[in-house]
C-alpha cells in the first residue's frame, strides 16, 4: 500500500463525504498539484480512444490543449477542457509532513533509510521516542519497537484530517524498546552531572579571580564578565551570578 492507496483508504471510509474530504487533501496538503496529463481520453466521438494531449500558448497565461484525432476523416482537432487534465500527486514526504503538522512536532522531516522517514519526536507519559514513518506494501508508524498502520490514526472530522495525538503517544509509551539516542542512559545522566558541577566550580574560580583583581564591584558586574568568557558556555550571566559564589 503506497501513499496514495492509503489516501484512498481513507476516501471509501468517508463514504457520501468525499468532495469534503478531497478539499480538506488539498487544503492540508495531503496532495499536492503535479503536472497536467499527457493523454486523454478523446471525447471527439463515442470511441473514447485514449490520445496523446498536445497544448499551445493561446493567450497570456492561458494554454490551448487539444487532442489531434487520426482515427476519423470527419474529426480534426478536439479541444480538452484544462480541468480535465488536472492531476494531483501524494508522497511519503507529504504524508510525514501532514503527521509533523498534527502533532505539532518540530520539523525535522528526512529519509532515514530505504524505507523510513524521520518525522520528529513524539513524548508518552513514559518515554520519548523518535516517529517513524516506514514506507513499503503500507505506511507504518513506528515508535521504538511498535509499530501501527497510519490509516488507523487519520480521522476526519468537521471538514478536516486529523491525526489521534492520544493514541501516538500511547504507541511511544507502548515501546519495550526506547531509542538509545533519546533516551540517556544512568551513565550519560552521570557524566552530565559532572559536567555541569564542573561547570560551576570554573565560574566560582573564576569569581574568586575577579573579586581580587577587582574587589568591590556589584555580583552583576562579575557575573557579566564571566558570563563572556568561553567557561560560561553560553549561559546567562543571572544564572552565573547564582551559581558562582555557592
Amino acid at each position: 500500500m503506497k501513499a496514495i492507496d492509503t489516501l484512498l483508504e481513507l476516501l471509501n471510509r468517508v463514504g457520501t463525504c468525499q468532495g469534503k474530504a478531497v478539499k480538506a487533501m488539498k487544503s492540508q496538503k495531503l496532495i499536492v498539484r503535479a503536472k497536467p496529463a499527457s493523454s486523454a481520453i478523446c471525447p471527439g466521438c463515442e470511441r473514447n480512444c485514449v490520445m496523446p494531449v498536445h497544448s499551445l500558448s493561446a493567450t497570456i497565461g492561458k494554454t490551448s490543449s487539444f487532442i489531434v484525432c487520426d482515427k476519423r476523416s470527419d474529426v480534426n482537432r478536439v479541444l480538452i477542457p484544462a480541468e480535465r487534465l488536472s492531476q494531483w500527486r501524494c508522497n511519503a514526504d507529504l504524508a510525514c509532513r501532514f503527521i509533523s503538522t498534527s502533532l505539532a512536532l518540530r520539523q525535522s522531516v528526512k529519509k532515514a533509510d530505504d524505507v523510513r522517514w524521520e518525522i520528529g519526536m513524539v513524548s508518552g507519559d513514559k518515554h520519548s521516542q523518535m516517529l517513524y514513518l516506514k514506507v513499503t506494501d503500507e505506511l507504518i508508524l513506528i515508535a521504538g519497537n511498535s509499530k501501527v498502520p497510519l490509516a488507523e490514526f487519520i480521522e476526519f472530522h468537521e471538514g478536516a484530517y486529523s491525526l489521534d495525538a492520544v493514541q501516538i503517544r500511547r504507541l511511544a509509551d507502548s515501546a519495550t524498546t526506547a531509542d538509545d539516542r533519546y533516551t540517556p542512559s544512568n551513565a550519560r545522566r552521570e557524566a552530565r552531572k559532572l559536567d555541569t558541577k564542573a561547570m560551576y566550580e570554573s565560574w566560582r574560580k573564576a569569581y574568586r579571580e575577579l573579586r581580587r583583581e577587582k574587589p568591590g564591584m556589584h555580583d552583576v558586574w562579575y557575573s557579566l564578565k564571566i558570563a563572556k568568557l568561553d567557561i560560561a558556555q553560553g549561559r546567562k550571566a543571572e544564572t552565573i551570578r547564582k551559581k558562582m559564589k555557592t
